[in-house]
């Protein structure tokens, strides 16, 4: 609550979105703040001339006037400088950022928005408003080291979004040579002539071997194309979690026929490490979103398997729960500690054994997608033991079904 027992502080709260209006005003008048709202420029302008607030949260894309322009013009206006303005958009990137501070923002905040960030940010705003002139400075000082920061961060996050767009391309020309190779049939013309001493039972087995070993190669190569692409699309959609916009769309999904295409789309790789795939259903379908599915249990084997000693099993389970359905994936590895059964899931970790033990990491983010696409449809991912391995399980609400 405000401290002043006179008059509550005044915020003005610019946004064209009315559930957005909304949320900012029950947020901020629960902690006893008046609340003024405007949904367009014009009105906002005229709202600061009448109410002299002492902080504004300001929309960027509004009809009419933007927030930039409203911006610059609080800030020529009798006690517009002195004013926090908080500009709340959702746009993420540097170019927005850096209009927002040239503009005369103080601060930065991007949708969707917690209520309790929000909170935060305006009290912060509302504290440094009333600094003195010597803490101003220092206050300026580690404002712009924020920016900084918040700007190598967008520039980051860009630089991605560009490296997983221009990734596509090459990896799909791959696959699609990849393909052609696999639908290539030995020659039917017939075979040359052996040379004199050689043996022409080896001049006709020569070109099918040759082609043979070409669709052998390729399909390892789609094997590998596809795990690529994996990889591309895990990373987008954790940067779509990040921002709150990984959303599932669930349609019903035959999940034996899921699992068996995902356990023979990784046989190859299986068979590489000498590894057995199996698959066991006691529930056939689901409702959730088939392709986040997909890649969920494709990144789940394949973490199974890199970590399976040769001559042992990958055993997929689809059984029922109350109100849901969960999907094990086990390995007969080096399990994973209990204590450390959390970490796992966290980007790029990799997890410290036993002296004398291998090491068992997540690698990249396959193991984070896991967690975000389980939560995006409501649900969870756990480790447990074995006994001998480690056992991913997947539980994921299946109510309507």
């Amino acid at each position: 609550m405000q401290p002043s027992a006179t008059s509550p502080t005044t915020i003005l709260i610019v946004d064209d979105n009315e559930a957005n209006r909304a949320l900012a005003r029950h947020t901020l008048e629960d902690e006893g703040y008046r609340v003024v709202l405007a949904a367009e420029g014009v009105e906002a302008i005229a709202a600061f001339e009448r109410e002299q607030p002492e902080c504004v949260l300001l929309d960027v894309r509004m009809p009419g006037v933007d927030g930039f322009v409203v911006c610059e013009k609080i800030r020529s206006l009798p006690h517009g400088a002195e004013t926090s303005i908080v500009f709340v958009t959702a746009l993420r990137d540097v170019d927005t950022f850096d209009r927002a501070l040239l503009a005369g923002g103080d601060d930065f905040l991007t949708k969707p928005v917690r209520p309790a960030e929000l909170l935060v940010r305006v009290q912060t705003a509302l504290k440094l408003r009333r600094l003195g002139a010597s803490l101003r400075e220092h206050y300026d000082l580690l404002r712009r080291q924020r920016d900084d920061v918040l700007r190598l961060q967008l520039q980051k996050e860009r630089l991605m979004a560009f490296v997983v767009h221009d990734l596509k391309n090459p990896v799909n020309v791959i696959d699609l040579h990849a393909q052609m190779l696999l639908r290539q049939k030995p020659a039917i013309d017939p075979p040359p002539a052996p040379r004199s001493g050689g043996s022409g039972q080896e001049a006709e087995e020569a070109p099918a071997d040759s082609v043979e070993r070409a669709r052998e190669a390729a399909a390892q190569i789609r094997g590998a194309v596809k795990q690529l692409n994996r990889m591309i699309l895990n990373l987008l959609d954790v940067s779509k979690a990040d921002e709150g916009k990984l959303s599932p769309k669930c349609t019903r999904v035959d999940l034996r026929r899921l699992v068996n295409d995902v356990v023979a789309e990784l046989s190859i790789a299986a068979q590489a490490r000498d590894v057995t795939l199996t698959s066991r259903f006691e529930a056939d379908r689901i409702r959730a979103d088939e392709d986040l599915l997909r890649r969920m249990l494709a990144n789940l084997i394949e973490n199974a398997i890199r970590h399976a000693p040769p001559k042992t099993a990958v055993a997929v389970t689809v059984s029922p729960q109350v109100g849901a359905i969960e999907i094990r994936v086990a390995d007969a590895g080096t399990g994973v500690p209990s204590e450390l059964r959390e970490r796992i899931f966290d980007p790029f970790i990799q997890l410290e054994r036993l002296e004398g033990e291998a090491n068992r990491s997540g690698r990249g983010l396959g193991l984070t997608f896991c967690k975000l696409a389980a939560e995006a449809h409501g649900g969870a991912i756990r480790v447990e033991d074995a006994r001998p391995g480690a056992a991913f399980v997947v539980r994921i609400p299946n109510g309507s079904e």
